[in-house]
């Protein structure tokens, strides 16, 4: 952390203290584990005060769910990086479909994993999971609509299986029960044999 991050009488822009306090609170997470993420040891590890992240967060779940919903959205925009690029067949789609799920899914660290049991059985958490599980089956449709002839609902539908088949196969993969390698080409097998049988 810079001197000038750690300087309690810096006065950053609230975007900036912000992202400042999202990435302690993440360092925290990958250092010291999600139990130890509260708002009094993030404020003394960010250097500043206890209202600073009060302001900001509000509370230990707000401020957990804030943090959910920002690795989430930088895996997305990593998983969408990869998977737009180019035009490619439907076999080499799949493959880059179930290749960056996993990867993002599946982060070597665990936090994602770790941010989410924290919040294990929140109502907030439920509500923010569902939206960001929304916007990945929105991006797997976009990916995979110009492959298929599938009516639109048909597709969704789809494509919301198929995200529940691949967290549960990224799961597997961070507990050790079966390799990434082997969560990717599972998760490729049944994506082929929804897509490629049409």
């Amino acid at each position: 952390m810079s001197s000038a991050e750690s300087d309690p009488r810096r006065r950053l822009p609230q975007g900036e203290r912000r992202r400042q306090l999202i990435a302690v609170a993440r360092q925290i997470v990958r250092e010291e584990g999600a139990d130890r993420l509260t708002l009094g040891h993030l404020a003394m590890r960010a250097g500043v005060s206890k209202p600073v992240v009060y302001d900001h967060f509000g509370t230990r779940s707000g401020l957990l769910i804030e943090l959910y919903r920002w690795i989430d959205t930088e895996k997305i925009q990593a998983f969408r990086q990869t998977t737009t690029d180019g035009n490619h067949s439907l076999a080499d789609t799949l493959h880059m479909l179930a290749t960056a799920y996993i990867d993002c899914v599946a982060d070597e660290d665990g936090e994602f994993q770790a941010v989410g049991a924290a919040l294990a059985g929140s109502e907030e958490r439920a509500a923010v999971h569902e939206t960001l599980v929304m916007a990945t089956v929105q991006m797997f449709v976009a990916v995979l609509r110009p492959h298929t002839g599938l009516a639109p609902e048909r597709l969704e539908c789809l494509c919301i299986g198929l995200i529940g088949a691949g967290d549960a196969l990224a799961r597997a993969a961070v507990r050790g029960t079966c390799t990434k390698a082997d969560a990717v080409g599972t998760f490729l097998s049944i994506m082929k044999a929804q897509f490629l049988a049409e």
